[in-house]
């Protein structure tokens, strides 16, 4: 399935350091297969993090704890607004306290299931498995996790699933499991094993004999250009949603780190893996630079409906019951609200395509909380939700217990990230990605309550292993400095050249037109013809951007309008990146929904005889073909099937 127009094949590429064995042994097998390194040596080893957030906070604490030297950096002014503070609903685990007939191997197959079989069957048994152990952990470190009235954890639904195996921190999850991490954390770079560097930047890769060996950063405050050299370099950046100029990311998210790995050689897997949030508040208006999401425990008890007929503008209050449609409970009997996320956020769309939606525009549900208020009463409702009730009656003006919510798509999360094996190392050696920033566990489609679970689990779990073995395997010696020096030249020409342009149009107004078109052609439903169409706009509006960008100050000294020059140029050459990817895989697949693919029920369509493989891509060069290379998947204990949640 080649359209030789956009891309060239490469090699086939293999996963080689997963093991063989049935897969509950796996994991087991590989810990043991790793080489150690021992306690003295790991003193003498530096390893450099990028990210605080909960997959570096929770790998620099457990590396520190282990012994090595960490250099972290991340570009906030403290790892506690690191943007995975900003999750709200939870975090799965296979403890099946509710005794509801959950067990790690149903986690598996949900995870499977519902990332459209499109995710490696051993990496997903592994996040399975470690998940009991995340819970064990934060508990110790005094997560206030939600309680029964006995005592004991509490635990809730979420999308994807027909157990309750959630646990949660009110709406809130986030920000306590971060604050878990950060103490931890804090606790060795007070022990002096951890160098933390806030209002840092990175910028480039060093790269020394093809390895990954150190990184250039930007101090934000000074403007200092600086290098920092270690054993081996771990990316916790986070993902690149921001592409989209409106999503629910933190305005500072970005690809920049990653990308800037890619252009080193770092294969870049399934990029048009996109998840488009269910439960978000509605855009309102141009003024917006961001978007707000409503946590999707919120469809535990809120019940989602438009109505019936088109364009009525009624209050909520004013239609009567029978003339509502509680689509996805109509829809979709078995699951109801609690369908995935690209399932229910295509259902959205396709109400308000219908004329059916509410608010402004017509882009928005209700997302309707009398039933339960009138079922467990107004005190239980606030226990659970009440911080996330204020937060939208703050951003909307209305009250949500008296009025029900409006609520509309938007993007996310990214399923996509650099490509990584088993022990989460990319194809560059010495160079480790975790959390968000890689592609490995979510598939086409990520289940609600999975991001909090795969970043711990990279952390505190499944990096220490493979880095280590690494480590042990590589008694590396200094880097020279020509590659220093290489490294550093990229970047202050980069940054020259910002500065030089001096044209007439400002960072943002660029972002927000290539956001527009990432939307437009390559949002919720993609299409050969809207596709191709993206591929003619984003190359004509990059190179417009690199002949009348503005950017205004100076270099040494703080300048966030050349902070967001770097990060927006980065999307620019990721977005044509995700289009090609998009365009050459013309199946639909979780969050990624080709029109020209879909069964008559309006599903996705997947075409598993071509396309049951991770698309990892090979930078050739900024005007070159980008180069695919495949990685097979292969099924022996979840067999792909038509997914179904009616």
């Amino acid at each position: 399935m080649t359209d030789d127009t956009f891309y060239t094949d490469g090699a086939p590429i293999a996963d080689a350091k997963a093991p063989h064995g049935p897969i509950e042994d796996r994991w087991t097998t590989r810990k043991f297969e790793a080489k150690l390194v021992n306690p003295a040596n790991k003193r003498k080893k530096k390893i450099i993090i990028i990210g605080t957030g909960l997959a570096g906070g929770s790998a620099g604490a457990t590396l520190g704890e282990a012994g090595y030297h960490v250099v972290q950096f991340c570009f906030q002014d403290s790892p506690r607004r690191a943007h995975s503070i900003a999750a709200q609903g939870g975090i799965n685990a296979a403890k099946n306290y509710r005794n509801d007939g959950d067990s790690v191997h149903r986690l598996f197959y949900d995870t499977v299931k519902g990332g459209d079989f499109r995710a490696r069957e051993s990496n997903v048994h592994r996040l399975a498995e470690i998940s009991t152990q995340i819970i064990d952990q934060c508990v110790a470190q005094g997560v206030p996790f939600a309680r029964e009235y006995g005592g004991l954890l509490d635990n809730r639904s979420f999308g994807g699933t027909q157990v309750s195996r959630t646990f949660y921190a009110r709406g809130q999850t986030g920000q306590q499991l971060l604050l878990g991490a950060y103490q931890a954390l804090m606790r060795q770079v007070d022990a002096g094993n951890v160098e933390l560097h806030p209002r840092h930047e990175m910028l480039d890769l060093i790269m020394e004999d093809g390895r990954a060996r150190g990184v250039v950063v930007r101090n934000l405050v000074t403007g200092e250009v600086s290098h920092h050299t270690a054993d081996a370099v771990v990316l916790a950046s986070g993902g690149y949603g921001n592409v989209y100029f409106l999503s629910t990311n933190a305005m500072g998210s970005n690809v920049t780190a990653s990308w800037r790995a890619h252009k080193h050689g770092a294969y870049f897997a399934n990029p048009c893996f996109t998840q488009i949030h269910p439960t978000c508040i509605p855009v309102s208006g141009d003024h917006q630079s961001k978007l707000t999401l409503m946590s999707e425990s919120l469809r535990n008890d809120g019940r989602v409906w438009v109505p019936k007929q088109a364009g009525d503008t009624r209050r909520p209050a004013d239609i009567p019951e029978d003339e509502r449609d509680y689509y996805l409970e109509r829809i979709y009997p078995s699951f109801g609200n609690l369908v995935p996320r690209d399932i229910a956020s295509r259902a959205a769309k396709n109400v308000c395509d219908e004329g059916r939606g509410v608010g402004p525009g017509g882009l928005g549900v209700f997302l309707d909380f009398a039933d339960a208020i009138d079922r467990l009463g107004r005190k239980t409702v606030e226990a659970k939700y009440g911080n996330l009730f204020e937060m939208y009656e703050r951003i909307t003006g209305e009250n949500p217990y008296d009025t029900p919510m409006r609520i509309y798509p938007a993007v996310h999360y990214t399923m996509g990230g650099l490509w990584v094996d088993y022990d989460l190392q990319s194809n560059i050696p010495g160079l480790f990605v975790v959390g968000e920033a890689n592609f490995s566990d979510h598939g086409a489609n990520r289940l609600g309550a999975s991001a909090l679970m795969q970043g711990l689990a990279d952390g505190y779990f499944v990096l220490p292993t493979g880095l280590g073995d690494y480590i042990a395997r590589n008694n590396l010696p200094p880097v020279g400095d020509a590659a220093i020096a290489e490294a550093e030249t990229r970047v202050n020409e980069q940054i020259r050249t910002f500065l030089s342009i001096d044209g007439d149009r400002s960072v943002d107004s660029f972002h927000r037109e290539l956001g527009h078109i990432m939307w437009e052609y390559c949002g919720m439903e993609r299409t050969d013809a809207g596709l191709r169409k993206a591929l003619e706009l984003i190359p004509a509006l990059r190179e417009e951007f690199w002949t009348r960008l503005k950017v205004t100050g100076k270099g040494d000294e703080l300048n966030q309008q050349l902070e967001k020059a770097g990060r927006v140029a980065d999307f620019f050459e990721l977005a044509e990146l995700m289009v090609v990817d998009a365009l050459h895989r013309s199946e639909s697949a979780g969050g990624h929904f080709r029109a020209e693919s879909q069964d008559e029920d309006g599903e996705a369509k997947r075409d598993d005889d071509n396309f049951a493989y991770v698309a990892a891509w090979e930078w050739a060069g900024r005007d070159a073909k980008p180069v695919l290379h495949k990685e097979d998947l292969e099924f022996e204990y979840v067999k792909p099937t038509q997914r179904s949640y009616k």
